[in-house]
């Protein structure tokens, strides 16, 4: 099924599909050959779980992407200390092609400008009989959970022109910068920018950055986690060049851009971006990748500075309705049905923030699941905050799951009601409570599976009664002549908090709600009976006071029996009390049951 941040990011795509403005890189003569039409947008997880659309698998050349990369090599390799004495780490505010060194030590200024990917190369070791282009291919293949290649023809291409960049390394060479003949090292460099990706390697090597090294997929450390921070920043000060600042001001997300159209950006501890379009902007930069990257900050709210953002899951608890029911207890055929579809029903409660990130997963999940279920209820209780984009996905995912003919509802949305109307969720699926909600979904599947409303148009026979489903036809009528029978009307209160038990009712019809007084004026639901179901029961058993209030919700119709008539049974018709109390022990070892799985359901890691 098709998910709507998948949709979101198709009609991104399209949103600039025709846009043409830019120019490709025309000053490495390969670079040239490049469709401008080409364009693709990819996001991929920190879990390894990739969003894709256009020519996400449309190869091209890393070029100055690689330079945030091969940054954390030369880290791993030579140490903080003595790669910040060869290469500074502020932005140059210059282009990236630009001859920036400090005056005096003549270091660059940046890894990220021409310079200092240079110089960058060149504190890459040669090691365990590999060369440093093999380690950086190897290392960058690490990056995208995949073999990469250096693609020959741009290389030789970025060789035979690259008498800027030569000039460049034999300045670095005089400074000291360089300790041997910078020959080697440009080419080194040459080759690194030659390397070929995707645009879906792109997201994936942002999302290894954000899942602090480790490949999402492969699940091998890629760079070192002491050096994760050290190369975000150089991206976020410097990645994009002399847009560095607007880029983080309007984008807010650490970022690095190749002059082969492609843009790499990481969300720290959450996803990675890809986008891949050839047309530059005068900055070097992807047109088509800065509009897009601008348009997903702001509409899914992914700038790092976003107090919100979080990378905390958004689920605090998953079950389904086999383990946790409503309280109300339902005749014995409706409850097997429920127990044996439960699985039907499926119940994710939310936590903390949400937002773009904390959300995705649940949506992911809920579209992946979509066919075992037939309800998805949502408890918001336990969220704290919701920015409009975790909201808009949700009703949007509504909407898509009920063109598949399941239904999303919500309970317990406490401040967000108002936020969920605002995005077009229903008053009919927001309920106050969760009981309510697994109510609906129960009564929905009960009809479902069923065919018919488990609820009874007229009062029930006794027969049907579960207290007395094994009696004999002899018996039943012995009761039908024995016991009274009296209604109340809605609202009425059937039983109070600590009388006598002196009567308990058997139900043919309405329904009744227990209560738990909690203070004078406050009640807590702690049960629904419908018709079929005992009221009274326990406190009849044993004599003690009534535990609990019972209020109608319904108009009852109900059999009396008396404490006088019962203990009466043990001379007139021992047999039948035998079977009465069987039938009750039982009804309260099925309600332990249930309970117990709702514990076990609840107590889940």
């Amino acid at each position: 099924m098709l998910s709507p941040i998948q949709e979101y990011i198709e009609l991104l795509h399209s949103r600039y599909a025709s846009s043409m403005e830019g120019q490709v890189a025309d000053y490495i003569p390969e670079l040239s050959k490049a469709d401008p039409r080409w364009f693709g947008i990819c996001i991929a997880t920190r879990d390894g779980h990739v969003y894709e659309v256009g020519d996400t698998r449309q190869s091209f050349t890393i070029q100055s992407i690689s330079k945030a990369l091969v940054y954390g090599l030369a880290l791993e390799d030579r140490g903080e200390e003595h790669v910040l004495s060869r290469v500074g780490v502020e932005p140059s505010g210059e282009a990236f092609n630009a001859i920036s060194l400090k005056e005096g030590s003549g270091a660059p200024f940046n890894p990220m400008i021409n310079a200092g990917a240079i110089a960058t190369a060149g504190q890459v070791l040669k090691k365990d009989g590999k060369s440093r282009i093999d380690r950086v291919v190897e290392y960058l293949s690490g990056f995208a959970g995949r073999d990469l290649e250096i693609n020959q023809s741009v290389y030789q291409s970025e060789s035979e022109t690259g008498h800027r960049n030569r000039a460049i390394g034999w300045l670095l060479r005089n400074f000291g910068i360089l300790d041997e003949d910078p020959n080697e090292t440009l080419e080194t460099y040459f080759q690194q920018c030659s390397v070929e990706v995707t645009c879906r390697d792109l997201a994936l090597m942002g999302a290894t950055i954000a899942n602090q090294g480790i490949q999402p997929v492969t699940r091998k450390r890629a760079i070192a986690s002491e050096y994760v921070d050290n190369v975000l920043g150089v991206m976020a000060t410097c990645g994009m060049y002399d847009w560095s600042g607007e880029w983080i001001y309007r984008v807010g997300l650490p970022a690095k851009s190749g002059v082969g159209g492609g843009i790499l950006a990481v969300l720290p501890g959450q996803l990675g971006i890809g986008i891949f379009s050839p047309p530059l902007d005068k900055q070097g930069n992807s047109d088509r990748g800065i509009k897009v990257c601008m348009d997903l900050s702001r509409e899914l709210a992914l700038h790092m500075m976003n107090p919100a953002a979080t990378p905390r899951t958004a689920v605090r608890l998953e079950y389904h309705g086999g383990e946790v029911v409503s309280r109300r207890r339902l005749p014995p055929q409706a409850r097997e049905v429920l127990r044996a579809n439960g699985t039907l029903i499926k119940i994710m409660e939310l936590q903390g923030g949400l937002t773009f990130t904390t959300i995705e997963p649940v949506v992911r999940n809920a579209c992946d699941h979509a066919h075992e279920c037939k309800h998805v209820i949502f408890d918001l209780r336990a969220v704290v905050y919701a920015n409009s984009v975790s909201l808009i996905l949700l009703a949007n995912l509504g909407t898509r799951l009920a063109s598949q003919g399941v239904r999303v509802i919500f309970c317990q949305p406490g401040r967000l009601l108002a936020a969920l109307r605002t995005v077009g969720i229903s008053d009919k699926d927001v309920f106050t409570t969760m009981d309510a909600a697994l109510e609906e979904c129960e009564d929905q599947l009960l009809l479902e599976v069923t065919g018919v409303s488990w609820r009874p148009h007229a009062p029930l026979k006794l027969k049907s009664c579960t207290l007395f489903r094994h009696c004999s036809e002899e018996e039943l009528a012995f009761l039908e002549q024995e016991l009274p029978r009296r209604q109340y009307g809605k609202d009425q209160v059937m039983i109070s908090t600590g009388e006598i038990a002196t009567e308990m009712f058997v139900m043919v019809g309405g329904t009744v709600e227990v209560q738990l007084r909690t203070s004078e004026d406050m009640r807590k639901r702690i049960d629904v009976l419908t018709a079929g179901m005992t009221v009274g029961e326990m406190a009849f058993l044993d004599g003690s006071a009534r535990s609990a209030d019972v209020v109608v919700m319904e108009p009852v119709e109900c059999v009396v029996l008396s404490k006088e008539w019962f203990d009466g049974l043990n001379e007139r018709n021992p047999a039948l009390k035998i079977k009465l109390l069987q039938e009750m022990t039982h009804e309260i070892a099925s309600r332990l049951r249930q309970a117990n799985m709702a514990i076990s359901a609840f107590h889940r890691s």
